[in-house]
């Protein structure tokens, strides 16, 4: 449902760096790779919270365009119940949800974002997102009139 997405601006460049410098360490090396890199840095809840917004919201949300059926208005609902469980999280524990939040976006891209190569490689499929990202956050943020 899209009232539960707030508008908002893009990350910026270096918001999107950090998300997937956080989460290509722990989707290869698993939680050691990434240890205290929490609880250095307070703002990454945040960061992981609008990554997981940005990468669940479009692929579980209602295509006006589509022929709805059941099926869309549960995956819709499933991807509102998820991101509103990792605000909650967030919110709650900054330190413990970072962690939950970068393992949730990755178990998410596993098993319901498509490989684009179909290589069955979630790393290959983080790199491209993040390389998406940052070319969004780059064009928003370089734009005439942006904030930097």
């Amino acid at each position: 449902m899209p009232y539960l997405i707030p508008p908002r601006t893009l990350l910026t460049p270096e918001q999107v760096k950090r998300g997937f410098d956080y989460l290509l360490p722990l989707q290869m090396g698993g939680g050691a790779a990434v240890a205290g890199w929490a609880e250095a840095d307070p703002g990454l809840a945040f960061v992981m919270l609008r990554l997981a917004e940005d990468i669940i919201w479009p692929v579980t949300a209602l295509d006006e365009d589509a022929d709805l059926c059941a099926d869309s208005f549960v995956l819709d609902e499933v991807g509102c119940v998820l991101l509103s469980a990792l605000r909650d999280w967030a919110r709650d524990s900054a330190t413990t949800a970072v962690p939950g939040i970068a393992r949730s976006i990755i178990r998410f891209v596993e098993n319901v974002v498509p490989d684009p190569d179909d290589h069955g490689d979630t790393c290959a499929t983080l790199e491209a997102m993040r390389d998406e990202h940052l070319s969004l956050a780059h064009a928003a943020h370089s734009a005439p009139g942006a904030h930097r």
